[in-house]
């Protein structure tokens, strides 16, 4: 992809794919599904959920998965806030961008 990804807008994407199931889910699967809308490294992904769970979004649970622990991430009530405010604002902002490229000539 030619865009640069934003910090606010990859916080969100992580957040909508965390926020798909109501248990959590774990990184390489978050890496998995981020990576189907955008390009995405696990060395980029890792600080995102460690800055989104720094700030109460996103809290981590371990579980034990074929004798190894493997580590889940859930969505928190001030994450799902958060992310109802990224999708309001990705509404208004892709428009505006849409337009623009809809009248251009």
């Amino acid at each position: 992809m030619v865009f640069n990804t934003g910090a606010a807008l990859l916080d969100a994407i992580v957040l909508a794919v965390v926020s798909k199931d109501g248990e959590g889910t774990y990184g390489y699967k978050i890496t998995q599904d981020v990576r189907s809308a955008i390009e995405l490294s696990e060395s980029t992904l890792y600080p995102v959920l460690r800055r989104l769970q720094k700030e109460e979004c996103l809290e981590v649970y371990d579980l034990a998965i074929d004798g190894r622990n493997r580590r889940y991430y859930k969505i928190t009530e001030k994450g799902r806030v958060q992310l109802n405010l990224y999708k309001g604002e990705w509404g208004s902002y892709s428009q505006k961008i849409s337009r623009i490229f809809e009248e251009a000539g």
